[in-house]
């Protein structure tokens, strides 16, 4: 007969399994349970003569699967490869400074290195103190991207923020297949990648909150992704987008100032949820694709104006001037 012995030890401390060979048995099929404080024991009885001995960790039953990102995330952490910072090993709104191998160009200014704040920001020609975006006089001061700026480093002790630089291998040509997929005109080829995720509140089984910018480079072409995964409740203002000095240029997603911040993982500009992507080389716009719900969109003023915000939001977002305006004109129409 075949005997199975599952051996339950109520430890987190190591993981072991071992087989071995029992003698025959011609008794009826049966289960026994056994039990002590620190172990449990199944016996259970099959029409064979093999018994295995197995012991498996408390830990092991309780974890279950391990948590893994969300799909749009580019490779991160220390599996990756990356370099890892802790902001237990800095002070409060502290920043580092990342030399980059290749250079970045960010709407017509191209740098060889850049900030990485642990708030949630990622600035350019130099580091910024400013704690959150309520802070108005970084507007026109500084090139930065903010995926998820705020003052959040006050509300979680266990922060991480990694990063690493591309220049061959499978990220580039992921990188690659994402950019002409969003903007297929480009032809676009990938020759640098720049990865840097932030992780708050490392204490729990996944991040209480995860999003990440990827810097790519090529051809000429500058783009960046940003890409978000959960977000924990937040008490401080925040806010997702980027600027430019003298602002010529900047972009606000408006879910992250009209406190539908935990929604940033279901929302896109690129059809793809939890991600959005933009073009940071200075260039012409030839048009924009706007979805109408209904006729009514065309003919009622208030609807007509709904419509351009609409149209220069999604230019603004593939990189024209958010100065830019749109407005209604009325025209009369003549007879021949």
């Amino acid at each position: 007969m075949r005997i199975s012995l599952l051996l339950v030890f109520m430890s987190v401390l190591s993981l072991t399994r071992t087989q071995t060979t029992a003698e025959e048995s011609t008794a009826e099929t049966t289960t026994v349970l056994e039990s002590t404080p620190e172990t449990t024991t199944v016996l259970e009885s099959t029409p064979e003569t093999i018994t295995i001995l197995e012991t498996i960790t408390l830990a092991t039953i309780s974890a279950g699967a391990p948590w893994t990102a969300p799909a749009i995330f580019y490779p991160f952490g220390s599996a990756a490869g990356d370099t890892e910072h802790s902001l237990s090993n800095y002070g409060d709104e502290s920043h580092v400074s990342v030399g980059l191998s290749t250079p970045y160009t960010f709407f017509g200014r191209t740098y060889n290195q850049l900030y990485v704040h642990f708030n949630g920001l990622l600035t350019f020609n130099q580091p910024q103190s400013a704690s959150g975006p309520n802070y108005i006089l970084t507007r026109g001061a500084e090139d930065f991207i903010a995926p998820l700026w705020g003052d959040t480093d006050d509300q979680y002790s266990t922060i991480m923020f990694s990063f690493q630089q591309y220049t061959n291998g499978s990220v580039l040509t992921r990188a690659t297949q994402d950019i002409n997929q969003y903007f297929p005109q480009k032809n676009f080829t990938a020759s640098s990648v720049f990865v840097v995720t932030w992780q708050y509140g490392l204490l729990q089984p996944n991040p209480a909150i995860l999003f990440q910018v990827v810097l790519i480079s090529g051809d000429g072409h500058s783009f960046f992704l940003m890409n978000y995964g959960d977000c924990a409740v937040l008490s401080e203002q925040v806010e997702a987008g980027y600027d430019t000095i003298n602002s010529t240029n900047r972009f606000v997603i408006p879910d992250s100032t009209n406190g539908n911040y935990q929604n940033l993982k279901n929302t896109s500009n690129v059809n793809i949820p939890g991600r959005w992507a933009f073009i940071s080389t200075s260039e012409s716009l030839i048009g924009v694709q706007i979805r109408l719900r209904s006729y009514s969109d065309l003919t009622q003023r208030v609807e007509i104006e709904a419509v351009l915000q609409q149209i220069k939001q999604e230019l603004v977002s593939r990189g024209l001037s958010s100065s830019i305006e749109m407005k209604i004109r009325n025209v009369k129409k003549t007879q021949p």
